[in-house]
């Protein structure tokens, strides 16, 4: 049975959502396509009608989980960056992989992925830090961009460490305290 155009844009939009979260929790070879597509309640076969390849979804899925992390970050730094980099450094975010933040949970994957996964990450990464430097104390923009990049990195760094270390409850919240504390927002 053929499928109208906007059944299958809901079906590419449904296996991208899944793709984006899955991928967060298990990683690019920690999932095959069988399990992506019946995570989206949809069978195999229809996959290469939607994307060319495993790659290629991986590209579209960490742009995907990247533009959410950004959407969520424009909204909660322009409350409160404060309140921001206590949730982002947070047990509930250590805890929850899949829903939490796509730099932490694709980075190992897009440094061993292909071209496309790592313009798509370059991308995201660039897109966060734009969003950040706008949060930023200093004057001038090259300033505030440095601090916006000093501060993305530590933040990713801490969040990455405490869930590796993630049996040992009492590092896990040290290094997310001394990355809180280190920063000029976060103490």
């Amino acid at each position: 049975m053929k499928v109208s155009r906007a059944q299958a844009e809901e079906n590419r939009e449904r296996i991208l959502d899944n793709a984006a979260q899955l991928f967060r929790e298990r990683g690019f070879d920690g999932i095959g396509l069988n399990d992506l597509m019946q995570a989206a309640g949809l069978t195999r076969g229809g996959f290469y009608g939607h994307f060319e390849s495993k790659d290629d979804l991986a590209a579209q899925a960490t742009r995907r989980a990247l533009q959410t992390n950004r959407e969520q970050w424009k909204k909660q730094t322009d409350r409160s960056l404060r309140a921001w980099v206590r949730t982002y450094l947070s047990d509930a975010h250590r805890d929850h992989i899949g829903a939490g933040c796509g730099l932490v949970a694709l980075a190992g994957d897009a440094a061993r992925g292909g071209p496309a996964v790592k313009q798509a990450f370059a991308e995201g990464v660039a897109s966060l830090v734009a969003t950040l430097q706008t949060q930023m104390p200093a004057e001038a923009a090259p300033e505030r961009r440095e601090e916006a990049l000093a501060m993305l990195s530590t933040l990713v760094g801490a969040l990455l460490l405490s869930r590796a270390v993630g049996s040992d409850a009492a590092l896990s919240h040290e290094l997310r305290e001394a990355a809180r504390k280190s920063l000029p927002a976060g103490g």
